[in-house]
């Protein structure tokens, strides 16, 4: 991905993210599929990784296909994603989220 495309592609996760309500969660996957580019996962995780706004892009919503949090800093550790998630209502079994149930999608 070319630096000029990538703050356009990073901008469009944005617009995503916001969208996610409060006690639902989305994939990166999904993420990227909503932003236009279904095969750019894990630019989603870089794009969450260096979220400009913190308090306004909830990159705590979205878990990965498992349904699992993600251990990267950007949100404090797993621990940290998973008690705002747990804030938010959305709960855990064995540790993942239950996608059939918390899934959202535009």
């Amino acid at each position: 991905m070319k630096n000029t495309n990538t703050k356009g592609f990073f901008q469009k996760v944005y617009s995503v993210v916001k969208k996610i309500p409060a006690g639902k969660v989305s994939t990166y996957g999904a993420v990227a599929a909503m932003a236009g580019s279904p095969r750019m996962a894990k630019y989603v995780g870089y794009a969450l990784h260096v979220n400009p706004e913190p308090g306004v892009i909830p990159c705590h919503r979205v878990v990965n296909r498992n349904g699992e949090v993600s251990s990267a800093f950007a949100f404090g550790g797993g621990k940290c994603q998973k008690e705002l998630l747990e804030r938010e209502g959305v709960t855990f079994t064995e540790g993942k989220v239950n996608l059939e149930q918390y899934f959202w999608t535009e």
